[in-house]
């Protein structure tokens, strides 16, 4: 590894620190993997270029989720095989990274000699490799953070709606984590189709109705955008068209509301 300052990195790994160069130890390596933030990836690229460091028998890779190899079009004329990795998971701790890794799946993507490496890679660790256009990457990577960030976001959302109901913000997370936890369970038994319950998947519109009701606008509008994407489930899951109907007339957007809100502006 290489990097502009010390820092503790995994066994076997090794770091050399250096700043304004290439790492003296490059060219003797098939693979070259940028570990950078994405708005890194391409100056790091021109660099490397100007350098002279990559050479047409390198493979040159980035973790990006949303970037392809367009973002190292710096180094298209070196002729070396150009391409990214992206492992699908959150890693929070690189100590205990290497378990998370295995069974996970993993973007590869780019030219036909990156690509073979990537997968190579990636088996090595213990990933699944799959193959991404570079065109589908950005709603591949969409995907991916609705599945993590948006998450992180809804249960937030969540905490602090029982918190307004009268719990502490630990309590709350208490009180949420074993109702979290069994569906999770449902869902990696089931998949989203099948786990879906509550009002939407009950028809219960009059729930939905009261729901709506207790909520401050931005949380209202939340509730009705992911509950109409519960009906699309609820809908392939069987849910008749007039029931569907009216799931969706209760989870319509109060429109006279969202004209007074823009008119304020």
């Amino acid at each position: 590894m290489h990097g502009r300052s010390k820092k503790k990195v995994p066994a076997p790994l090794k770091l050399t620190v250096g700043e304004g160069e290439a790492p003296p130890w490059i060219g003797d390596v098939a693979v070259v993997i940028l570990a950078v933030n994405d708005g890194a990836i391409a100056p790091l690229a021109a660099a490397l270029k100007s350098w002279r460091a990559i050479k047409e028998h390198h493979v040159v890779l980035h973790l990006s989720g949303v970037q392809g190899q367009e973002a190292l079009g710096a180094l298209v004329t070196t002729h070396a095989a150009l391409g990214s990795l992206h492992p699908l998971l959150a890693i929070a701790d690189p100590e205990d990274a290497p378990e998370h890794l295995k069974g996970a799946w993993a973007a590869v993507e780019g030219m036909p000699r990156a690509i073979e490496m990537a997968e190579r890679l990636a088996r090595d660790v213990g990933l699944k490799p799959w193959r991404v256009t570079s065109k589908a990457k950005a709603i591949y990577h969409a995907g991916a953070v609705f599945a993590s960030n948006y998450l992180v976001v809804v249960l937030a959302v969540a905490q602090r709606l029982l918190r307004h109901a009268g719990l502490t913000d630990d309590d709350a997370w208490a009180a949420l984590t074993p109702l979290v936890d069994g569906t999770f369970a449902n869902l990696k038994r089931e998949g989203p189709q099948n786990a879906l319950t509550g009002p939407v998947a009950r028809a219960d519109d009059a729930t939905i109705t009261r729901h709506l009701e207790s909520l401050a606008y931005d949380d209202g509008q939340l509730y009705r955008v992911l509950g109409r994407s519960a009906l699309e489930l609820a809908q392939k899951r069987g849910m008749d068209e007039e029931t569907a109907t009216r799931v969706s007339d209760a989870l319509a957007i109060d429109l006279p509301l969202v004209l007074r809100r823009e008119s304020q502006r």
